[in-house]
Parts: C-alpha cells; sequence; structure tokens
C-alpha cells in the first residue's frame, strides 16, 4: 500500500508506535504535504507531550507543513514558547532545525533567544543553532556565525564558514579576518568553504591560494573551481587550460567541470 492511501490517523498511527525509523521521514514528508487542519491541529497538539519522542515528531512535521507554508506566524510562536522551558537536547536541536527553515522575518528577540544556544555543550544544538541563523545577515547572527567558525565540531565549524563565507552579502575586515583564519583549517570542507568565502569578496590575497590549489586539484576539486569562478580573474583562463591539458594525462579531476570553469570565466570577458 502506497503512503499516499493511508489515513492521517494511519500515518500519525505508524510514525509515533513504530519502533523502526527506517520510514520516518517519508510519514513526516507525506504528512507535511497534506496541509489539512486535523494534521496541523494534531501536530500542535503533539508539542505539548511530556514525551520528546513526541514533541520531535510534532516539530518536524511543522517545520515546512504546507506546500506553500502554512500558519508559519503560529508555528514560530509554539517552537520559541518550548524554548522557552526546554531542556531536552535532542528537542532543542530539532527546534532550532525547524526555526531553520522558517528564519526569513525572525524579530531582533527571536534572533537573541536564538542565538542564547551558542555556547551550549550539546554538538547537535549548536549545529541547529547554525542551521536556524544561516541566510539572516544581520549583526547577531553574524557574530554567533564568527563564533562558531571556531567551534570544535568540524562540521559546525564547516557549516559557520559557509555561512558568513557565501550566505550572506556583509563584507568587512572581521569577516575576512575570520576566513583567513580557516585558511588552513585541518577540515577540508571548512578550509574551501573559507576560500570561496574570500574569493566572492574579491580578497586579492587569495589569489595566490587558488593558484596553488588548482594545481593541486583532484576528484574533490569542484569547491576551486566554484572560488575561481567567483574570484573571475581572466588570469585564471590561461591556468585553467594549462590544467586540462594536464589533467588530459593524469586523470585527476573530472573534465567537464574545468571546462565548465573555462566557459563561464571566457564568458565574463
Amino acid at each position: 500500500m502506497s503512503l499516499t492511501d493511508y489515513s492521517n490517523e494511519k500515518l500519525f498511527d505508524r510514525i509515533l508506535n513504530n519502533k523502526s525509523n527506517e520510514n520516518y521521514w517519508k510519514y513526516i514528508s507525506e504528512l507535511r504535504k497534506r496541509k489539512t487542519k486535523d494534521i496541523f491541529e494534531k501536530s500542535i497538539e503533539l508539542t505539548k507531550s511530556e514525551i520528546s519522542k513526541e514533541k520531535i515528531i510534532a516539530i518536524n512535521i511543522l517545520a515546512q507543513f504546507g506546500y506553500p507554508r502554512l500558519h508559519q506566524k503560529e508555528i514560530l510562536k509554539t517552537y520559541f514558547n518550548l524554548l522557552k522551558t526546554e531542556k531536552d537536547k535532542n528537542v532543542i536541536s530539532s527546534i532550532l532545525y525547524a526555526i531553520g527553515h522558517n528564519n526569513d522575518n525572525l524579530t531582533e528577540k527571536q534572533i537573541d533567544i536564538v542565538c542564547s544556544f551558542k555556547n551550549h555543550k550539546s554538538v547537535n544544538v549548536r549545529h541547529g543553532l547554525v542551521s536556524a541563523i544561516l541566510t539572516i545577515d544581520k549583526t547577531k547572527p553574524i557574530i554567533t556565525l564568527i563564533q562558531l567558525t571556531k567551534d570544535k565540531d568540524s562540521d559546525i565549524r564547516d557549516w559557520a564558514t559557509f555561512g558568513i563565507g557565501t550566505q550572506i552579502e556583509t563584507d568587512n575586515p572581521i569577516i575576512r579576518e575570520t576566513l583567513w583564519k580557516r585558511i588552513n583549517d585541518s577540515d577540508e570542507n571548512t578550509r574551501f568553504e573559507a576560500i570561496i568565502g574570500l574569493a566572492k569578496r574579491k580578497d586579492e590575497k587569495i589569489k595566490d591560494v587558488l593558484k596553488n590549489e588548482l594545481l593541486k586539484i583532484d576528484e574533490f576539486g569542484s569547491l576551486i573551481l566554484e572560488a575561481i569562478e567567483e574570484f573571475n580573474d581572466k588570469e585564471f583562463i590561461i591556468l585553467i587550460e594549462e590544467q586540462i591539458k594536464r589533467n588530459k594525462v593524469l586523470k585527476k579531476v573530472n573534465g567537464d567541470w574545468l571546462l565548465e570553469t573555462l566557459e563561464k570565466l571566457k564568458k565574463t570577458e
């Protein structure tokens, strides 16, 4: 039987009572799509449960409820009311991820509440915080992301660096200094995100870094090519043409990636 044949009640019964999480997100997705009043009301009711699992299910359903979104203001109000008293780290992180799907018009007070979790001992909560404030181009979220670029967890550093590097337009010496501090990060993804962020800002000092990285490029080199495209310096046309010749012998990178970057640079001549 297809999920579309399940009643709303049956879907809730499966997701609430199944011991396996195998179809968890399929059930969540199907409930989100249906837009019905009873699903919304049932989910709101479950956010008041004493059982963390039930609250998390409700939070996840409401995070992207309806296409287009429905009841967004009420849902956000529910999330922030929960954050006032919630102690369970898994519930908190779920709320923060959910807020990240609905962060277009957060108030300054709501932003302050979210950013207050920046020193939380749970990695999942801090990662959820990054998700919650990603793309918010305002002072408090930027300061918070800058702090999280130094987090001991590499995934958090990666996403926080991505946040200030390419997800906002603000450009100032503090942001550039923060990105430069991640250029030699032990985590390769974080390092590449820092390079892209500096290339996007046309920081002249990143040019030599891009040249060196182009010479070392391998099958994971799409981020470096993205940075070169962002930097958009015509000198790289010749450098990439030379790399294409070398790659025909060495075959270290997808040749189509190099050709696509070359074409993009030529189009902006």
